[in-house]
């Protein structure tokens, strides 16, 4: 723990990214998972469904494909940057003071309403989703899960550009950003139900993002909020969690290796692109929503009187 405190106080200010520092309490809280699901799956009654929280292997791929993670998206920041700089420095129209509340206010609120935005549009558009659908490949929900986070962080950063051109200094985005990420590490978890009432109307919970990660018809494309779950509330986009979920893709994958479970569905967009025949379906195939199929070509006169006669 203290090597890793000062591997982070040895860093600029700007580039003390909270997520190395809150790595080891991550760990943590996954092996005291870990320990309470075996020890309550040991006590649950015989004719209860188990809760199937955990599987090592599953486990294992989740945890390598956030420390994956950790490098690429050290990688996109370092690009988004130089841009965000630029931004700040040349188009933003005033710039704000960090010293007071409100700034923080701003960056934070900012960032999660424009994560909401994102991620509402990662479950709708195509290319967008086979970045994000590698999160959701795990049939398991846990705080494994949770770490197991997309490599392309493109469609966030470009999302977030209007809060440097705000005013807002690159580095504060930054670490809303990642306070923002620590914030969703708890909520992936079975062994938290519902909390106080007030608390699920504003917060993202665990039982609020439960239905998130469901693949049951009812729960589809529902609560996109990161810290907040009011933007859902706001935006119709909300969904009470009424029975366990059903965790993973309405077309489940069969594979642990983390390189196709990022790139499966970019295969699968780049196979459908070759076999359409029209411009409008290769545009729905990249651009429409997950599962899009192109309506069959209408039946002219011409056409059924050509057909009759052959």
């Amino acid at each position: 723990m203290h090597a890793v405190t000062g591997f982070w106080l040895a860093l600029p200010p700007q580039m003390r990214d909270p997520v190395l520092f809150a790595i080891p309490f991550f760990l943590l809280l996954l092996t005291l998972e870990w320990t309470a699901a075996r020890k309550l799956e040991r006590l649950e009654a015989a004719d209860r469904p188990a809760s199937g929280a955990y599987l090592a292997r599953d486990s294992m791929t989740s945890i390598s494909m956030g420390l994956v993670s950790v490098a690429t998206t050290a990688a996109w920041k370092t690009l988004a940057l130089l841009g965000y700089a630029a931004i700040y420095a040349y188009l933003a129209p005033w710039h704000l003071w960090v010293g007071q509340w409100y700034t923080w206010v701003i960056a934070i609120l900012g960032v999660d309403l424009l994560y909401y935005a994102y991620h509402r549009i990662a479950h709708r558009v195509r290319l967008i989703w086979a970045t994000h659908q590698a999160h959701h490949s795990s049939q398991y929900f846990n705080f494994a899960t949770a770490l197991r986070q997309k490599w392309n962080n493109s469609g966030e950063i470009l999302l977030w550009i209007p809060l440097p051109l705000l005013g807002l200094p690159p580095w504060m985005v930054f670490f809303s950003w990642s306070l923002n990420l620590i914030y969703q590490f708890w909520v992936h978890t079975e062994r938290v139900g519902k909390l106080p009432r007030p608390v699920e109307f504003v917060l993202n919970t665990p039982s609020h993002h439960r239905v998130h990660h469901g693949m049951d018809q009812e729960y589809l494309d529902k609560n996109y909020g990161g810290i907040f779950i009011v933007w859902d509330r706001l935006f119709g986009s909300f969904q009470a969690e009424t029975f366990r979920p059903h965790y993973g893709l309405t077309k489940q994958v069969d594979t642990f290796n983390i390189w196709n479970l990022q790139t499966r569905e970019y295969v699968a967009i780049a196979r459908d692109w070759r076999s359409a025949r029209r411009l409008r379906d290769r545009l729905g195939y990249v651009f429409g929503p997950p599962g899009w199929t192109p309506r069959p070509a209408a039946v002219t006169g011409d056409s059924v009187r050509v057909a009759s006669s052959m």
